[in-house]
């Protein structure tokens, strides 16, 4: 590990920087806009970053506060009326996360379809650009954590401000961010400049915006950016100042239920959150290592519990850090580390000058993150390479979280996906209508390996179309399980639907436990190909039909 560590030092501290620079403003804002203190969210960035960083088995994800628990925060301040009382119910959520790492619940992630997470990544990307386009023109009503937000009209936040937006455009910050671009293009696209691995292009749009700026206010210009529309660290007047920033949980409220309610509910949340992250962390890593899941659960605990230990709000692993830390070339835990040390420099050492920062700048880093993450090139991509029982699910779940927020759209698009996959398993009957089989004929049916409840929708469709007076073989020899509703549908069609269609069934292989008796007679010819559905053209023309729920072959009449 040291030297794979050593072997990415200088490509990880660089993203380090790169990563710092967005996080910095994401910390403010979310704090902000969770009713918490601003140095809140500064400290839940660092602890994400040293604690989490260190303790996580992601070599590319990075914690922090999140969007995603901007509302659940605020309300629960609200709720139980003091930032102390909310800071000792994420300490619970952060322990109850420890226990649901040593319980392995982070296998959940293994079932996350991978058109569901790439959806999530395309509707974050798209989120990102539409947040930024305010910032980037100079109208900073929008805080960071307000992605979500609908008001109490039903209007989105997001989708008001930028209505606003067209009436509140400011000259100088549209330089800025113009000025901050053409530094980032030319990074990606300028040959010697992609060769320079030691300086971020990051680092300089957004020296490069300071630099303007404060031309600006020296000439006495009107484009001059106010403070207003600058990050907006806290600057304490002493080292005594500094450490009043720091709360402690108030334990006497642990006996209070609504502490443990809103506990449960971020501990819910934030692991999802997490753990979806993680997902979508691993398909972006070039190298294609694989995080283990229920080791993230147990870091984002103990970050969780830190953190409010000490007066930060709740974090979690986040996709617009994660995603900035692979696309500026981070490769090892140490990019989240020094992001975290960068953070911590800031805010203790040159709070004046991150200060000096114009909100336009950063929001131009972080558009072109947005659009690499939403690229045309990406839907494209999906649509040439997926069935549309990939892509739609993909789409579902792009607008569903653009339109509701992360969880909820994650669920629509399962659901999507959970749907095509139920409606493949019934897709098994226009086989039978494509080959037509007539009167009189032997039909062979050979069941897969396992044959969930899921595939009895196909099963009934095969028995639905099959012609009258013919000759079907239930072939059970291969199966290791067959669900109890299959088993009940076969033993139904058996002693009721074969006697309608006057079919005759021949049940072969099937074990004492599934207490189905075989028939006396026996098939000449068992034909297996590999548990995958075939069509008897396809046996000689090599052509599979979709399906591996069973085999259904076509005998000559014997």
């Amino acid at each position: 590990m040291k030297n794979f560590t050593t072997k990415y030092l200088k490509s990880d501290i660089k993203s380090g920087l790169v990563v710092f620079l967005v996080a910095l403003p994401l910390c403010l804002g979310i704090a902000l806009a969770s009713g918490a203190p601003l140095f809140s969210g500064i400290i839940a960035g660092v602890v994400g970053g040293l604690v989490v960083g260190t303790l996580s088995n992601s070599q590319l994800s990075v914690s922090g506060p999140a969007a995603g628990l901007t509302a659940i925060v605020l309300a629960a301040i609200a709720s139980l009326g003091s930032f102390e009382a909310f800071l000792l119910a994420g300490l619970l959520a952060g322990a109850m996360q420890l226990v649901l790492g040593f319980a392995k619940a982070g296998i959940i992630s293994n079932y996350l379809p991978s058109n569901v997470i790439e959806g999530m990544l395309a509707a974050i990307g798209i989120i990102i650009i539409l947040s930024q386009i305010p910032h980037a023109v100079g109208f900073d009503e929008m805080h960071e954590g307000d992605y979500f937000y609908v008001n109490p009209a039903g209007e989105h936040q997001i989708f008001t401000t930028l209505a606003d937006t067209v009436n509140f455009i400011h000259p100088g910050a549209v330089i800025v961010v113009l000025a901050s671009l053409a530094i980032l293009i030319a990074f990606m696209k300028v040959p010697f400049l992609k060769k320079i691995k030691s300086i971020p292009g990051a680092l300089l749009a957004v020296l490069a915006g300071i630099a303007i700026n404060e031309m600006f206010k020296f000439t006495g210009s009107s484009l001059a950016i106010s403070e207003d529309h600058l990050v907006s660290l806290p600057v304490p007047e002493s080292f005594g100042a500094f450490w009043t920033q720091f709360s402690l949980p108030d334990f006497t409220q642990i006996g209070n239920m609504d502490v443990w309610i809103v506990a449960l509910t971020i501990a819910a949340v934030a692991s999802i959150e997490t753990l979806l992250c993680i997902e979508a962390a691993d398909k972006l890593d070039p190298l294609k290592r694989y995080t283990n899941t229920n080791t993230e659960l147990k870091a984002q605990g103990v970050g969780n519990m830190v953190s409010c230990l000490i007066g930060g709000i709740p974090l979690t692993s986040v996709i617009v850090r994660t995603s900035t830390n692979v696309d500026s070339g981070g490769k090892t835990k140490l990019a989240a580390i020094s992001h975290a040390v960068f953070l911590l420099l800031a805010v203790v050492a040159v709070p004046a000058f991150m200060n000096k920062i114009p909100l336009a700048s950063l929001a131009a880093v972080l558009l072109v993150i947005g659009f690499k993450l939403a690229s045309p090139s990406k839907f494209a991509h999906m649509w040439r390479n997926s069935k549309k029982f990939q892509f739609i699910p993909f789409l579902a779940t792009i607008v569903a979280i653009i339109f509701t927020d992360l969880l909820i759209g994650v669920g629509i698009g399962l659901a999507v996906s959970v749907f095509f996959i139920l409606r493949g398993n019934v897709k098994l009957a226009y086989f039978f209508k494509k080959d037509r089989h007539t009167e009189g004929e032997t039909i062979q049916m050979e069941l897969a390996q396992e044959v969930s409840f899921l595939n009895k929708a196909a099963i009934k469709q095969t028995f639905n179309h099959l012609p009258e007076n013919s000759n079907v073989v239930v072939d059970a020899s291969n199966t290791v399980y067959i669900d109890h509703d299959v088993l009940q549908l076969i033993k139904d069609f058996v002693h009721y639907g074969s006697q309608d269609k006057n079919v005759n069934v021949d049940l072969v292989g099937f074990r004492k436990e599934y207490r189905i008796e075989n028939s006396d007679s026996h098939v000449r010819s068992i034909v297996s190909v590999n548990g995958d559905f075939v069509s008897p053209k396809s046996i000689t023309n090599g052509e599979k039909v979709p399906s591996n729920i069973l085999l259904v072959k076509e005998l000559s009449n014997v």
